[in-house]
């Protein structure tokens, strides 16, 4: 019995030595020396930000064959908020304002939790999706039932409508020595001159589309929309490998442009639940698409800047000719000034 005691003591004393060293190694290959004439880097000092932020989703339903779509977009308000970066460590607090966004009840109304996070480390990048959202409006009415009906109905609602999505995306950064996505993205560096890198990853994604009735309208002016088929759920799940590129344009070393677009292939699985009790399952290609793209002015104490991350995913359904698309994202206003610290706060 002891020599068993003993034997499972040093088992998981070689077992733990092993993970800690195996940590050490990942802790020391996430590290970058800098180019120093291309990247300062301000982790050590205090970010502090305004900023104006608005996150979004979206559901799109597609017939190649007749040529229409149905666009669904929820009601989401413009947030004002401040946050400060110091380290690995940012905290962001943000504020639906009502005299900035009174005039979105057109819209109907939408209740959401959206845990949207992008991760910028020096080799790479990680975006992180969950999200709940209710309460949908059809963004073109007169598409979908003709100009007159519009005209009564710019935005007809969906306030029964729900998704659920969850997603995460990774990708690796080539030549992170010279190309910084933090500077524009998280305010904590400072990109000088111009550069870009090749970028490599993967990525999953899981989400469902809920209505009480059909999401297919029934008073849609055309009637072979998805061949006259109803459906009102539907479900997809979907794995992809990515690759793509960013690149950093600097004008007089604080003027700045940055642009990323990475494609993705993969599998998924659709799965729709028609009206009529059945439910159709489809195995297909997965393709995606994830755009990044700054532009403002950056120096070593203020930044000023527009960022817009959007993340789609286009998936065929079972109904030939058709697809559907999932989206995510943020659109994002930032006020950055950073200050100096005589001593860390920490060592």
């Amino acid at each position: 019995m002891t020599h068993r005691i003993l034997l499972c003591l040093m088992i998981t004393l070689c077992t733990g030595t092993v993970a800690t060293q195996a940590q050490g190694r990942f802790l020391r290959w996430l590290k970058t020396d800098n180019d120093s004439s291309y990247i300062d880097e301000h982790t050590e000092d205090i970010t502090f930000r305004l900023y104006g932020s608005r996150k979004f989703t979206k559901y799109d339903i597609a017939d190649r064959k007749q040529n229409k779509h149905i666009l669904y977009r929820p009601n989401t308000p413009f947030n004002i908020g401040f946050g400060a970066n110091y380290r690995f460590i940012g905290i962001n607090l943000g504020f639906n304002l009502p005299f900035i966004n009174r005039h979105n009840d057109k819209f109907g109304e939408t209740k959401y939790i959206d845990l949207q996070s992008h991760i910028y480390l020096r080799k790479l990048v990680i975006d992180f999706y969950g999200q709940s959202y209710k309460g949908y409006y059809i963004a073109n009415a007169q598409g979908v039932f003709g100009k007159e009906y519009a005209q009564q109905h710019p935005y007809p609602q969906r306030p029964d409508i729900k998704n659920l999505g969850l997603g995460l995306n990774a990708q690796y950064i080539f030549n992170d020595k010279r190309f910084s996505y933090r500077a524009s993205n998280l305010q904590n560096e400072y990109q000088k001159k111009s550069a870009g890198s090749f970028l490599l990853g993967g990525e999953f994604f899981v989400g469902r589309v809920k209505g009480d009735s059909s999401l297919i309208p029934s008073n849609m002016t055309d009637t072979l929309f998805l061949r006259d088929e109803h459906y009102y759920k539907t479900g997809i799940s979907s794995l992809a490998a990515n690759a793509g590129y960013a690149y950093t344009f600097v004008l007089k070393q604080h003027f700045f442009l940055s642009m990323s677009l990475t494609a993705g292939l993969g599998g998924n699985i659709t799965t729709l639940y028609l009206e009529n009790g059945e439910v159709s399952r489809k195995g297909g290609i997965q393709f995606s698409n994830t755009v990044r793209a700054s532009i403002g002015y950056n120096s070593s104490r203020y930044f000023a800047g527009i960022h817009y991350v959007g993340m789609s995913i286009r998936s065929g359904m079972s109904i030939p000719h058709t697809y559907q698309t999932f989206g995510t994202g943020n659109f994002r206003v930032s006020l950055v000034r950073r200050f100096t610290l005589k001593k860390p706060i920490w060592n």
